[in-house]
């Protein structure tokens, strides 16, 4: 159990950082969680606290920023000698200041189970009847949430909507090179291995996760934007993984599957009017969050001595601006 409790969250439900716009500290653009302000050599990724799924943005979650970023810059510790990372700074909880990289267009993602709830994903298609899957064959007979035998690489193009390709697709539409990809696959296969074997210490399953790489100004195979989070990760308990297996159950899962599953029991649908997200609904996945940021790390989570996230974050970037 996460070492907050609900309560100690309760403050921070009006509180949440849902944007900003910060001054003299680069061109801004905001993505589906982080706002990016882009200077000549390096940017700053700021971790707001906005919930999506689906590719479609629904509400704000407490501290889910905070949690994310500080997630994702435990685990670059944790895999830099495996390649090389675009973090130089770490300057603010909810804040990563980055080198700038010149990035492939294409998202890594490596999947150890047949799993998913989106249209790119390993089941939905398996479901169908998909057994070739961008580049790897799948063998007849698997059932929802089953391991493969090895990890695999399935990428996906970068863009208005993801779309599903191979290694071949990616060499032809001149993505990355031969060499690259040959590399970005091999280290991705390794980047996941370290991370299913550190999860596998805190009892957790990482299930499958999607990286993005680039390069930088010596043409280095960079690792960029979060790793292992539970934005781009799935994670399972791995306690009481077999037993629901057994019972026909979906696994426990410590991650935003939670609420795709939930908004799916609401009956939402692309095109359909967004359910109402109950303050409920975003303290449990706030809680989820904060349990998992300790549950990896070891560590406990530290809550902001201010609601003023805001003044605190501009404060600490004080020496970043331009």
């Amino acid at each position: 159990m996460p070492s907050i409790t609900p309560e100690k969250i309760q403050p921070f439900l009006n509180a949440t950082l849902d944007s900003t716009d910060f001054k003299g500290f680069g061109e801004k653009y905001s993505g589906k969680v982080r706002d990016v302000y882009s200077q000549e050599k390096r940017s700053i990724l700021i971790a707001t606290d906005r919930q999506s799924a689906f590719d479609v943005s629904f509400c704000s979650i407490p501290l889910k920023g905070q949690a994310l970023n500080q997630i994702s810059a435990w685990w670059f510790t944790q895999v830099k000698d495996i390649m090389p990372n675009h973090v130089l700074a770490v300057p603010d909880p909810n804040c990563t200041v980055v080198k700038t990289l010149s990035m492939f267009k294409v998202e890594i993602i490596v999947r150890g189970y047949l799993t998913g709830s989106t249209g790119t994903s390993a089941w939905v298609n398996y479901a169908k009847g998909v057994r070739h899957f961008c580049g790897n064959t799948l063998a007849e007979g698997m059932i929802k949430n089953q391991k493969f035998p090895s990890a695999i690489v399935t990428p996906t193009t970068k863009g208005e909507t993801d779309e599903l390709i191979d290694a071949t697709g990616i060499l032809e539409r001149k993505l990355t090179t031969k060499k690259q990809w040959e590399e970005i696959s091999d280290r991705a296969l390794a980047l996941f291995q370290r991370g299913q074997e550190i999860a596998a210490k805190r009892g957790l399953i990482l299930v499958d996760t999607k990286y993005e790489m680039g390069v930088d100004e010596n043409g280095t195979v960079t690792v960029a934007d979060e790793v292992h989070t539970p934005d781009s990760s799935r994670y399972w308990v791995a306690a009481s993984y077999d037993d629901r297996m057994k019972k026909g159950m979906e696994p426990e899962s410590l991650d935003k599957e939670f609420f795709r599953l939930w908004l799916k029991e609401q009956g939402f649908d692309y095109g359909k009017q967004k359910p109402e997200i109950s303050d409920q609904v975003r303290m449990d996945l706030a809680m989820k969050y904060i349990g998992l940021y300790e549950r990896i790390t070891g560590e406990s989570f530290v809550l902001p001595e201010t609601t003023d996230v805001m003044g605190r974050i501009e404060k600490n970037l004080a020496k970043y601006r331009m």
